[in-house]
């Protein structure tokens, strides 16, 4: 039987307004504006924007993956569908080859519902879709398809954060929890790095949003996540996420009771080795004074990493 959690997105379903979502999410692609970059470019024809991406769904992998937060992961592991192409641009990004370079496989909706399913059957908890953004509507028809032969697991929206709150209200009452990142609290930062004018306000929104549909991490009696919203944020060399900032916007707009995962794995991947301010990995000093951060401000929910060598 389904939690009552899944039974929001059932009865989206069963009153046709998920049918309403659907379309409307595909006349969008018309003109895209999906993320806020707002290309207006025709994906229903073929035309890219620049997440390199038109109307073909394109996945890098589709399996039960065990490295996401605890709530995530849980005992049975996530079932992670990592979508290729991506809204951002970023220079450090560690899976370049899928979000730039767009390595991966087209799908139809159908077959995108069956690797949904498929990864039911493995036992994963959740159905966790990495940098989805740019095919809403495409994974929200595949929700469609699912349900009608069987799915029930919760949905984990993996996002950059970079979201334009039109797209948010398609997927209310669809995804269960939110796992956005907070990656910069300066747009100069932001568009240098990422190429992502706007990042901040656009950031800070979403997530307001995001808590108002799901509400804080609820878990299970297992420690499994039910739903809620967990932020992520990744310490840069140099100051340049602004982490100290960051932080205390989250405690003073989200709630100290928020759940974040202070991430210390960043290393000069992809184009960082030749970007001034990022052409090295953090050191232990520079996550421990996010960390200290943390702590000063009560964010007392969530998970930090070792310190870096």
């Amino acid at each position: 039987m389904a939690s009552k959690t899944n039974r929001r997105y059932f009865e989206l379903y069963r009153s046709g307004e998920l049918a309403r979502r659907i379309k409307a999410a595909y006349a969008r692609l018309v003109a895209c504006d999906i993320c806020p970059h707002a290309c207006g470019v025709n994906r229903l024809a073929g035309v890219s924007g620049l997440c390199k991406s038109a109307k073909t769904v394109r996945i890098a992998s589709a399996a039960v993956h065990r490295g996401e937060e605890p709530p995530i992961s849980g005992t049975r592991g996530s079932g992670t569908i990592f979508l290729s192409g991506c809204t951002l641009n970023c220079k450090f990004c560690q899976n370049f080859p899928i979000s730039q370079l767009r390595n991966g496989k087209d799908l139809t909706p159908g077959e995108l519902a069956g690797k949904m399913l498929g990864l039911q059957q493995k036992g994963a908890h959740n159905i966790n879709f990495v940098t989805p953004t740019h095919f809403t509507p495409q994974i929200l028809a595949a929700l469609y398809l699912a349900i009608r032969k069987g799915f029930t697991l919760p949905i984990v929206w993996n996002t950059s954060g970079y979201e334009s709150l039109e797209t948010l209200a398609l997927l209310d009452g669809v995804v269960d929890i939110y796992l956005p990142d907070m990656k910069y609290c300066s747009d100069e930062v932001a568009v240098r790095l990422s190429g992502a004018p706007g990042y901040t306000e656009a950031n800070r929104q979403a997530l307001a949003e995001m808590l108002r549909q799901v509400g804080q991490l609820r878990c299970d009696e297992d420690g499994i996540g039910e739903r809620g919203l967990i932020v992520r944020h990744l310490v840069l060399p140099q100051g340049q996420a602004g982490s100290a900032e960051t932080l205390e916007w989250i405690a003073e707009n989200l709630g100290a009771e928020t759940h974040i995962a202070l991430m210390s794995q960043f290393f000069p991947a992809h184009a960082a080795a030749e970007t001034p301010g990022i052409e090295r990995r953090i050191t232990a000093e520079e996550y421990a004074e996010a960390v200290e951060a943390l702590e000063e401000l009560d964010l007392e929910n969530g998970w930090v990493q070792e310190e870096p060598e």
